[in-house]
């Protein structure tokens, strides 16, 4: 059966950052995707950053799901690392222990941002015999040389497309280099493959030695072990661009004598109020520092409210004004719920239907439009607004058909599907502890009602003023009083 979205697959377009065009989405294998994430180095709590590409990415995941591909999704995880080194050393702390622990935070930051787990997530420490492979035939091809001091080098002027990615020529990279070259390299660009190994460190027996892997080749022999030596897309925060990208190209394209990926795909930078996110500035924030005062799915839906390849610039009025956009998408759902008596509940039917609408159709060639998101929740208020249009003439079915379609192109980007008095009655942050509880607000509400039913309005009026001082908004209908944290 000919379902709404059966064209969506062939019509998907993408942004590729290599070509700097976007084009027309043509995969490996029909009906298959293969897709690799630079994941995160396990030392320390995930940062904003790091939930702009989580959130990204799974947006991206679940529409090619969602057009009928069989996606095979891998985020890798770096868990040998200087900065792992360092940490757990300041720690006092076993290595194993340290990324375990912060393996497991990131897991629960996902998953609090309702973000899919990926179908494979290697860690580099399982996969040192793949570097080994991968170096040593890069050293047998020439393209990669020993140091007397026990580390591997790779030859950047040895691969004649070096700088593709990032646009860079590697003559101008030279000729304003103010990098030191250490007496081993041959080419101050020249990246470390494997590192000698240090009293006190983590290491591997090798054919130059005791040693550990450096960063960039992790990811090339992971992505090619989980994915073959070429696959559909590639992607990351726009920060590796160069020289993590630049250099997985290199050394995987000389390894292999195959194209790497396909589509290369980048999130853009999070500025906070207007500057760089950056420890020294003090404008740091972990994931959960953010979500100790707002609620996941508000962090979600502020990061996909802008298209994943700008830049977005991350503030608490953003944040607010990303809370009280998704509680208006809510409150439609709301209204439209009140006057129908009951709870929407979305089946594979009802999302056909809404795709074959004309916003359904708006949804689609927006997302298929390089993912764009932002476009896409247009659409999804162009429906709110709908809703309460018909809702005000109390034309409850037609109401009720639109936010059945709210909901169900909804649920592509993992939002709105929460009960809707879940959302709107959720306390967080400050409010948690200062605020009033559910109990004492029902309290409050039955109150109001007897002073209404005694005819003494000026204390049900003193109610509501007092309950909006709170930061809770009352709504009176027909099926009685409903309320709200604002």
């Amino acid at each position: 059966m000919t379902t709404p979205l059966a064209d969506a697959m062939s019509q998907l377009v993408i942004y590729d950052s290599l070509t700097g065009r976007k084009q027309s989405f043509k995969p490996l294998a029909t009906g298959k995707v293969g897709i690799y994430v630079c994941g995160m180095t396990v030392y320390d709590y995930c940062h904003i950053g790091h939930a702009r590409v989580m959130v990204g990415f799974d947006m991206a995941v679940r529409w090619l799901a969602q057009v009928g591909y069989d996606v095979n999704y891998v985020r890798n995880i770096t868990d040998i690392d200087d900065k792992i080194i360092a940490r757990a050393a300041e720690n006092g702390e076993k290595i194993g222990a340290l990324t375990q622990r912060f393996i497991t935070a990131m897991h629960e930051d996902a998953t609090a941002l309702g973000c899919l787990s990926p179908d494979a997530e290697p860690r580099a420490t399982d996969h040192i015999d793949e570097m080994q492979q991968m170096i040593e035939t890069l050293v047998r091809n020439d393209y990669a040389y020993a140091g007397d001091n026990g580390d591997v080098y790779y030859a950047v002027d040895s691969f004649a497309d070096y700088g593709k990615l990032s646009k860079r020529n590697l003559d101008d990279m030279q000729a304003g280099s103010r990098v030191e070259v250490e007496n081993d390299k041959r080419n101050p660009f020249d990246f470390v493959l494997w590192k000698a190994a240090k009293p006190d460190e983590p290491q591997w027996a090798s054919a130059w030695g005791q040693g550990r892997p450096g960063w960039h080749i992790e990811c090339s022999a992971m992505s090619t072990k989980c994915l073959g030596n070429t696959f559909d897309i590639h992607g990351g925060g726009h920060d590796l661009q160069f020289p993590h990208h630049e250099n997985e190209i290199a050394q995987s394209e000389a390894a292999t004598g195959c194209e790497y990926a396909r589509n290369w795909m980048h999130v853009g930078f999070i500025n906070v109020d207007g500057e760089k996110m950056s420890k020294s500035l003090d404008n740091f924030f972990t994931i959960r520092d953010v979500m100790a005062k707002y609620l996941p799915e508000t962090v979600r839906f502020f990061l996909l409210s802008s298209h994943y390849r700008s830049q977005v610039n991350f503030s608490d009025s953003a944040l607010d004004e990303a809370h009280n956009s998704l509680s208006r998408l809510y409150q439609a759902l709301k209204v439209a719920e009140q006057q129908k008596g009951e709870a929407l509940i979305i089946s594979d039917e009802l999302i056909n239907n809404a795709y074959a609408s004309a916003a359904g159709q708006d949804f689609i060639k927006a997302m298929n439009d390089d993912f764009n998101s932002s476009t896409a929740i247009s659409v999804l208020f162009g429906l709110a607004r709908d809703i309460n249009k018909a809702s005000k003439v109390e034309d409850v079915e037609t109401a009720w058909q639109l936010a059945q379609h709210l909901k169900a192109l909804a649920q592509t980007l993992n939002i709105l599907q929460q009960p809707v008095q879940q959302f709107l009655q959720a306390v967080i942050g400050a409010a948690a502890e200062d605020g009033l509880t559910d109990e004492a607000i029902d309290s409050f509400i039955v109150e109001r009602t007897d002073a209404k039913t005694n005819k003494d309005f000026a204390r049900a009026d003193e109610i509501r003023v007092q309950l909006k001082d709170a930061g809770i908004e009352l709504e009176d209908s027909r099926a009685g009083t409903t309320w709200r944290r604002a």
